[in-house]
């Protein structure tokens, strides 16, 4: 017995020595120093910091301007942009255009135009009147183009050829050039996307790009070069924060998505094909080929006639 207990008694010295040696090794490895500490700090309570290691703490922050603190939040932009326009016209989906309007405007400072075929009312698929101030007759230059989609007047304007020629005119001179939803449709017919990646809205995608030479891309959006395009609708706001980042910075891209308070959380899972009952997919596809088929047929009989 007595030789027993020794045994667990040197068992437990052992034990003892090892845990003691652990903790002498965890106590010599090396500590943050206190400039480490500052980072870490700094970090934790969200001061800015510039590509250059700049920091700024909250005093000085608040000794700054509007104008200035913009100025801080984004590195030097990878292109200068000052004019962005987004051509509207009769039937176009109202998010497709405003949604990256709120994000691009974010852009500053820059010129903010929408553009259509004339000037006046236009008119959104939702019956919405916007009054538009400057026609494609008044513009011959865009940093950034941004075509909005539809249904059956997105598909008439793939044969509108002047609408197409000034597309392809303020083309050879943009930055970027972007296309939501269908507007890839518009896009893709004045030929810039022929062997370009692309997406657009889900509604016989692949068709549809394959018509204009371009390589579907199943994503919310893609850009090949300088030609941004989403699926449809919502993704154009996606879309457009890319760009921001792209251009502007992570920093800046933050603050935009935080100023538009950008934190999607669908109430239930869907709003693309693979994530929606089929036959719901089926019906709203039939819907689209019926809007369409009127037109398609109008034209088919006038090129019978000619």
């Amino acid at each position: 017995m007595k030789k027993l207990i020794g045994i667990i008694g040197l068992f437990i010295i052992v034990i003892a020595c090892k845990q003691t040696n652990t903790n002498t090794k965890n106590t010599t490895e090396k500590q943050p120093t206190t400039t480490e500490k500052e980072e870490k700090a700094v970090t934790k309570q969200g001061y800015i910091s510039k590509p250059n290691g700049t920091a700024y703490t909250t005093k000085e922050l608040d000794t700054m301007s509007h104008d200035k603190l913009m100025m801080l939040m984004h590195e030097p932009p990878r292109d200068t942009i000052k004019t962005i326009g987004i051509l509207i016209y009769d039937g176009y989906y109202m998010l497709d255009a405003m949604g990256p309007m709120s994000v691009l405007s974010h852009m500053w400072p820059t010129k903010k135009m929408l553009i259509g075929r004339k000037k006046g009312i236009i008119t959104s698929s939702d019956n919405v009147k916007t009054q538009v101030d400057y026609s494609i007759h008044d513009i011959d230059q865009l940093d950034i183009l941004l075509i909005p989609g539809g249904v059956t007047e997105t598909y008439k304007a793939t044969k509108d050829k002047e609408l197409l020629d000034w597309i392809k005119k303020i083309d050879q001179n943009s930055k970027y050039t972007m296309s939501v939803c269908t507007g890839a449709w518009i896009l893709g017919a004045t030929g810039v996307l022929e062997g370009k990646k692309a997406t657009t809205n889900w509604y016989k995608a692949e068709e549809k790009l394959a018509q204009y030479g371009a390589i579907f891309q199943k994503k919310r959006f893609t850009n090949d070069g300088k030609y941004w395009t989403s699926a449809g609708v919502s993704a154009g706001i996606d879309m457009s924060l890319a760009l921001i980042d792209h251009v502007m910075g992570r920093n800046y891209a933050s603050f935009t998505a935080l100023n538009l308070e950008y934190d999607p959380a669908p109430p239930f899972e869907g709003g693309h094909p693979d994530k929606t009952d089929p036959v719901i997919t089926y019906m709203t596809e039939k819907m689209y080929d019926l809007s369409l088929e009127p037109t398609i047929k109008e034209e088919k009989n006038n090129s019978s006639k000619n």
